[in-house]
């Protein structure tokens, strides 16, 4: 059932998963500028004469994301008309639209007037926000079809808690991003200790990359506890089991490619680009949990 949807649908995810780590890599080479400050042609050109390296990797960026949109726009209309009777379909399809729409636009804004960095740390996580909203719709045109869609029985202090865990996953990965732009990913030499230190100050970057550190160990603790509490108390629930384990699996393997960032002098490009790519399928696994979590037990 649905089996062209289905393939667009993973076609587009992985469109989206190449857009987000095209992106962290404009960051991460600053590229950001390889066209100037003009949008949406390069220097006033289709194709730019000669390009620099930095110019190839903006330019091929924003060529990407302009197709992927395309066809992130083409996958909420057929969702809608094709899924029109699952309840979910209208608002994830309306999400995917108006945030490749705001995603785009703050891209744009960034080339042509410049941002500060909060504003262009949230980019990062407008994206993340995206790539869920994407496999989302993907995965409601696999559960279509089958005799009754997957509503884990949860307590409402087990949601509670969820949801806080979701949402400080987010800002982790805002600070994440805001890291990377404003060049805070060395400020801290060493692991666990920053520069020797247990508490190095809040002030520059030290203080950034330090915040960021501190938020992501709380994330994986509070990963580690939502794993626990649904093996423990909702073993029954094998999709939210599953879930749960998976999330801490990549909370693990993102701590590990960020220490790896600190050691490696952040010189290793696949590292870097691992790190952006695992913290957003985890936060994509984390608003599968929050989709059928909010549905009502038959």
């Amino acid at each position: 059932m649905h089996k062209r949807l289905k393939i667009y649908g993973i076609l587009s995810s992985i469109g989206l998963l190449i857009v987000l780590l095209q992106g962290a890599l404009v960051t991460k080479t600053g590229s950001g500028e390889g066209c100037g400050a003009t949008w949406p042609l390069c220097f006033g050109e289709v194709i730019p004469v000669n390009p620099a390296i930095e110019t190839i990797i903006e330019y091929s960026h924003r060529i990407v994301s302009g197709l992927v949109g395309v066809m992130i726009i083409i996958l909420a209309i057929w969702s809608w008309k094709q899924l029109k009777h699952v309840r979910e379909t209208k608002f994830m399809s309306i999400a995917a639209v108006l945030l490749i729409i705001f995603q785009g636009l703050l891209g744009a804004g960034a080339v042509v007037f410049g941002q500060s960095k909060a504003i262009l740390a949230l980019h990062f996580g407008i994206s993340a926000m995206s790539l869920a909203s994407v496999v989302l719709l993907t995965i409601l045109a696999f559960e279509d079809g089958k005799p009754r869609q997957i509503a884990p029985r949860v307590t409402s202090a087990y949601k509670r808690f969820f949801f806080f865990v979701i949402t400080y996953c987010y800002a982790v990965i805002y600070t994440g991003a805001y890291v990377k732009h404003t060049d805070s990913a060395l400020a801290c030499a060493g692991f666990p200790l920053c520069n020797g230190m247990i508490f190095p100050g809040l002030s520059g970057p030290i203080g950034v990359q330090f915040l960021h550190r501190v938020a992501g160990i709380t994330l994986a603790v509070l990963l580690l506890i939502l794993m626990l509490w649904t093996i423990s108390s909702f073993r029954n629930e094998i999709v939210l089991v599953w879930t749960s384990v998976i999330a801490f699996i990549l909370i693990i393997l993102q701590m590990f490619t960020g220490i790896s960032v600190v050691f490696t002098q952040n010189e290793i490009l696949s590292v870097g680009l691992l790190h952006a790519l695992i913290i957003s399928v985890l936060f994509s696994n984390l608003t599968y949990m929050a989709m059928i979590l909010l549905r009502k037990s038959n």
